[in-house]
């Protein structure tokens, strides 16, 4: 069990070193973009695409990294692409720099099925939901870093190109931690081929609940736009309400995931619950509320709802069950974005009505899975 601790601290300071960098880029690359001469049609296809890409690769490396079980190789070319963040330093034409953002999008397709099979195949007696929350507490430090080392850069007076630069830094820590981890993996639960099992209707109901659930959620940036458009908060206020919905995260993530430990899927049941809550308090009279309630769903969808994954399928079809489950949570954010913020120019009330409805089907398939598991 010690082993395995050690391995999933270790995996977390991975995750923590690439968030500190392509978080960090996120926040700044749309107006460094702009610099270099971009048009807000140019940045939102650049960066649209860059979210395509990386969802949909994720099926088909998850499939590669059972079909050859290499898990490992998979997961090291993956963060290996983020290095094309610090690369954008070295460059000022904008079509090497739109490159240099999607190779880094297709590092978070390759690699994120056969990591979350690693943390699995390795967290079994030390509990997986405690597992994946440790790792996302982790990560999400990482999300609150990168942004803030730009922040400092930006305000000390130096240039985009500098900040991108000191990005080598974290970048060059997470490979040696990456090496790290590898020598040092305990896997205590094994993967002997892709033939010995398949993807049962089990599975699918997850999918289906997983999807729905998420499908369900307003995302930040239309949370923000409401607040912006009424008024409700400052332009330097929300970004702050970000950062304390990514700490309550962190901390949802940690408490979710020893939950998760003690009673088992019965756990997910809370998902819906405050996914709804998160939209009807956000945009109705008590928006910090809303905002500490998506805290709390995110850390779910980013500990629970990934460990449920390998409790449910096999070992032997478990990156090919990522694969599919990252992809269909993409598409049920895009859903959501889409429905939320078409029914949000005509009513708020159908916001609500939406988010409702949608959450109890979910929770419906929920109910099949816990029927037939």
């Amino acid at each position: 069990m010690r082993s395995a601790l050690k391995f999933i601290v270790v995996m977390g300071v991975v995750s923590l070193l690439g968030d500190t960098i392509y978080e960090g880029a996120r926040g700044v690359i749309g107006t460094y973009l702009a610099t270099l001469g971009a048009t807000a049609f140019y940045i939102g296809i650049l960066m649209g695409l860059g979210e395509l890409i990386g969802y949909s690769l994720r099926m088909a490396f998850g499939y590669l990294s059972d079909k050859t079980r290499a898990y490992w190789f998979f997961t090291f070319l993956g963060y290996a692409l983020i290095l094309s963040i610090p690369l954008i330093s070295f460059f000022d034409e904008i079509g090497i720099v739109s490159v240099l953002i999607l190779a880094e999008r297709i590092g978070k397709g390759i690699r994120s099925p056969p990591r979350d099979t690693l943390i699995s195949l390795a967290s079994k007696k030390l509990g997986r939901g405690i597992s994946f929350g440790l790792h996302e507490a982790l990560d999400q430090i990482g999300a609150l870093i990168g942004p803030f080392i730009f922040f400092v850069v930006l305000y000390l007076g130096f240039g985009y190109k500098t900040g991108f630069a000191i990005l080598f830094i974290p970048a060059i820590l997470m490979i040696a931690f990456l090496y790290l981890a590898r020598i040092n993996y305990p896997e205590v639960e094994t993967s002997t081929g892709v033939e010995k099992a398949k993807l049962d209707k089990n599975f699918w109901y997850y999918l289906l609940f997983t999807m729905l659930s998420t499908a369900g959620l307003a995302n930040f940036q239309l949370i923000a736009y409401h607040f912006k458009l009424n008024s409700i908060f400052s332009d330097e206020i929300i970004p702050v309400l970000y950062s304390a919905a990514m700490g309550v995260d962190a901390i949802s993530a940690l408490i979710s995931g020893k939950f998760y430990d003690r009673s088992g899927l019965k756990t997910l049941f809370l998902v819906p619950i405050l996914t709804f809550l998160s939209v009807f308090l956000a945009f109705g009279h008590f928006p910090i509320a809303g905002i500490l309630f998506f805290g709390l769903v995110m850390g779910m969808q980013e500990s629970v709802i990934r460990a449920a994954v390998a409790d449910i399928v096999k070992a032997e079809k478990r990156a090919t069950a990522y694969g599919i489950f990252h992809s269909g949570v993409g598409f049920g954010f895009f859903i959501g974005g889409a429905f939320v913020g078409y029914l949000y120019e005509t009513s708020i009330n159908l916001v609500f009505l939406y988010s409702l409805i949608i959450e109890l089907i979910a929770t419906a398939f929920l109910v099949k899975l816990l029927r037939n598991f």
